[in-house]
Parts: structure tokens; C-alpha cells; sequence
């Protein structure tokens, strides 16, 4: 019975695509379907690969300082800043105090007067490590030594 079902089916898509009359037009219309179709595909598969692009370039970026992404995916300064200074000075016995903390474009300059050296190193790596940092500017110094300047900065 199935094999009945079949050659019917086939006798029948025979006929309609080997009418004399309107056969031609039919199987242009399928082909046209299909050209169609092989172009949509084509469209969507190079959608998807642009969509995965943007994911793997935006996931690359995430987690690594941020120096890849575009400004406009980064904190900005201010916020930043805010950022930086709660994961440093989140200690109990940080100095908040004595320390000053500025941004500008996504350098972190730190400033003030600490005794101890080993402190000012840990503060540079604590900042260092914020995700979105891009670099860190240590400009700390020890009692009695002169406060380091900002390279570019004029004096005076």
C-alpha cells in the first residue's frame, strides 16, 4: 500500500511539473523558491556570524582591564574612581586618609604620604587589578621625601 502511495504521489508531481501548457512556469516558480531560499540562508548565516563576532570581541575585552573595549563600553572616570576606591580602601585599616584617588581616561593616579612602602605597593596592585583600569600612576612618597608630579604636568 505504501509503495502505491508513493508512485502516485510521483506520477503526480511528474505531471504537474511536465505539463506542456503551464509545466514551464511551474518549475521556474520552484526554482525561483529555491534561489530565494538559498539567499535567505546565506543572509542568516552571515548575520549569525557577525552576532557571534560582536560576542567574542565583547567577551575578549570583559575582565582584562577593558583597554581593548571601545570608551564608550568603559566606566566612566567618576564612576571609576568610585570604584576603585571602595575595592582599595575596603580594609578596616586602609588609609583613606592620607590617600587621594583620580582618574583620567581610565588611568588611576594615586596620591598622599604613606610610612610604610609595602603599603603603597599593595595600594598600586589593589587598583591595578579593578577591572576597567588601565593603567595605575603611583605617585605616593615617604615622610620627608618630595612628592612625586604627574609626567606632563607642568610646574610652576
Amino acid at each position: 500500500m505504501f509503495k502505491l502511495l508513493i508512485g502516485a504521489a510521483a506520477g503526480a508531481a511528474a505531471v504537474w511539473f511536465l505539463d506542456p501548457e503551464r509545466g514551464e512556469g511551474r518549475r521556474s516558480q520552484v526554482l525561483g523558491y529555491a534561489q530565494k531560499g538559498k539567499e535567505q540562508a546565506a543572509q542568516a548565516g552571515e548575520t549569525l556570524g557577525q552576532t557571534a563576532q560582536t560576542v567574542k570581541d565583547k567577551a575578549g575585552s570583559e575582565g582584562s582591564g577593558d583597554e581593548r573595549a571601545p570608551a564608550s563600553e568603559r566606566l566612566n572616570d567618576p564612576g571609576l574612581q568610585a570604584k576603585v576606591e571602595s575595592e582599595i580602601f575596603r580594609s578596616e585599616d586602609a588609609p583613606k586618609d592620607k590617600v587621594s584617588v583620580n582618574v583620567e581616561d581610565g588611568v588611576v593616579y594615586l596620591r598622599g604620604e604613606l610610612d610604610d612602602p609595602e603599603a603603597a605597593e599593595r595600594l598600586r596592585e589593589a587598583a591595578s587589578n579593578v577591572d576597567g583600569v588601565r593603567s595605575v600612576e603611583s605617585l605616593l612618597h615617604g615622610p620627608g621625601e618630595p612628592a612625586p608630579t604627574k609626567e606632563g604636568s607642568q610646574v610652576g
